[in-house]
């Protein structure tokens, strides 16, 4: 007897305030930003889909595998990443079977309840795939089936997702090594998709990692260069950035744990990429490089008019043994306190006046907000601040973010919102839910007579659209 399967639905005022006062501009303000299309200036989309047009395979590997926020939830219960198909280093036996994968998934889909994933997740599937049928263990198969259909027809080809959804641009983020051949297969198809780079030297900079000096080689080799010495280092990198510009690239991105920003002397820099040549850099020499090297990304973005990004605040691989067995990008990157006002004063005191440098800071340390980085964005002329990332970017951090930013910095201050991710078909949904926090948002300031019903619905579609474009030079 087949098991009877819980209805999926979507309430048309899901995440608006029950007050009816605000519900109602909500709703008023979220239906007219619903039809903006979609800015999508930072993530991690892999250019391959779109370059290929490929159809995706199957559900699992579309939806489950690319999510580390799924990845992470189910491991933190119990669920080894074996059983989710993620491949080892060094090759050992996992779950190969997509459908069990998925089934395992279904089954602790009730996990989700109430984060920000079950709800993109659910959108996903309502939304994109029209499943009717409220994902668990019983529905699991019906389900897949489902959109295994759909993924076999045209419309569901990235290339066509990509104009369903409405997206105007998508920027990738990409290794200052990368060959780019993707996006330049994407310009040579014809195609009419604005898919850009985004220049990410992180690899490069990080010199007492053990494997920092394979990243310099690859990083010689995009460049048909050998890279003995520092100055030639500094020069290769601002050929790489000239070449990211010739394929549309408008931003850079840098991770750091600390965002400290401090100029050395070139006699002081070269003498530490020497001791990282000869495999002997410390951390300390790490963190030394790499606040030196923001001041030059920040000195190169006042030259060639890349907006610079700063993630801040992520301890990476804190999970080491699960690093080992895995390697990167799977859960285990733990958010630790960061400090701006003094770290980022030597970078702001020589740029932040400039008009053409833009620094969009992004930060996983909430306590900043109103301490520090609302403060700084509604002093310094090129200061913006990123949207709420990562743990953050919910329902509630949106709304922490816009209570504890606004009142310093205003809105404009902000670069809206971008949906970070890696999983293609659950950007409608971040922006879907990122519109209608906003939009609650500004309902709640009209309805206490803050601002009236006009600048509202100029605020919001700021936020949702014109914000990311201007900011990002798009």
């Amino acid at each position: 007897m087949t098991p009877s399967l819980s209805r999926l639905a979507l309430n048309p005022d899901r995440f608006f305030d029950p007050d009816p006062a605000i519900r109602r501009v909500a709703r008023e303000i979220h239906h007219e930003t619903s039809q903006l299309p979609l800015v999508c200036p930072h993530g991690h989309v892999d250019p391959r889909l779109l370059a290929t047009n490929d159809p995706f395979p199957e559900p699992t590997a579309l939806i489950l595998q690319p999510d580390h926020y799924i990845l992470r939830m189910l491991y933190s219960r119990g669920v080894g990443l074996e059983e989710l198909g993620v491949p080892t280093r060094d090759g050992s036996a996992v779950e190969r079977d997509p459908r069990r994968i998925w089934s395992t998934f279904a089954r602790h889909y009730y996990l989700f309840r109430g984060t920000p994933t079950g709800a993109w997740l659910d959108h996903e599937l309502a939304e994109v795939f029209e499943v009717r049928s409220r994902l668990d263990g019983d529905s699991a198969d019906t389900v897949y089936d489902e959109i295994t259909e759909k993924l076999a027809s045209p419309e569901f080809r990235p290339r066509a997702l990509f104009d369903r959804f409405r997206i105007e641009a998508l920027v990738t983020t990409d290794s200052a090594a990368d060959s780019l051949d993707h996006h330049q297969a994407i310009r040579k198809s014809g195609w009419k998709g604005r898919v850009l780079p985004c220049f990410r030297p992180d690899a490069v900079f990080q010199v007492a990692d053990p494997g920092w000096r394979a990243a310099l080689a690859a990083l010689g080799d995009a460049c048909s260069t050998s890279i003995p010495d520092y100055p030639t280092f500094v020069r290769v990198l601002e050929e790489r950035r000239a070449f990211f510009r010739t394929l549309g690239a408008t931003a850079t991105d840098h991770a750091v744990v600390e965002p400290q920003t401090a100029r050395l002397d070139d006699d002081d820099a070269a003498r530490v990429f020497d001791r990282a040549l000869r495999g002997s850099a410390t951390a300390a020499d790490q963190s030394a490089f790499e606040a030196h090297l923001l001041m030059e990304m920040a000195r190169m973005s006042v030259a060639d008019g890349l907006v610079m990004q700063l993630h801040a605040g992520s301890l990476r691989d804190h999970n080491a043994p699960l690093a080992e067995r895995f390697g990167p990008n799977v859960g285990g990157d733990i958010p630790v306190p960061a400090e701006y006002t003094r770290n980022l004063r030597a970078l702001l005191n020589a740029y932040g006046a400039d008009p053409r440098f833009t620094l969009i800071v992004f930060t996983l340390d909430e306590s900043t907000y109103s301490r520090e980085l609302a403060p700084l964005a509604g002093h310094y002329p090129a200061l913006r601040l990123g949207p709420p990332w990562w743990f953050h970017d919910s329902m509630e951090g949106m709304m922490r973010f816009r209570q504890r930013t606004t009142e310093t910095a205003g809105i404009y201050n902000t670069v809206g919102f971008n949906d970070d991710t890696r999983a293609f078909c659950s950007i409608p949904a971040r922006h879907d839910l990122a519109r209608r926090v906003d939009a609650n948002y500004l309902g709640g300031l009209v309805a206490r007579h803050v601002i009236g019903l006009r600048d509202a619905r100029e605020m919001a579609r700021a936020l949702a659209y014109e914000l990311p474009k201007e900011a990002y030079r798009l």
